[in-house]
């Protein structure tokens, strides 16, 4: 299920086009939608587990391990 959300601050993501190409680094602008699924997952920092999600976007293409707190859902 896609779902619209908006990052409500400027991010740095790691961006997969494809699986035979390298992560590409973008920025993801504060206030910009976007049409993604989602792939849940909690990631282990040296300040605790935070939760994160993989974004699959509309084009096939995903961003790795986003922070929830950088994103909130639109629809």
């Amino acid at each position: 299920m896609y779902h619209v959300l908006e990052f409500g601050a400027d991010l740095w993501v790691d961006l997969e086009r494809s699986p035979r190409h390298r992560l590409e680094r973008v920025r993801a602008r504060g206030g910009t939608c976007v049409l993604a699924r989602l792939r849940p997952q909690v990631l282990e920092t040296p300040e605790g587990p935070v939760e994160a999600a993989d974004l699959v976007f509309a084009d096939g293409s995903s961003a790795c391990a986003v922070p929830y707190a950088a994103f909130r859902f639109a629809d």
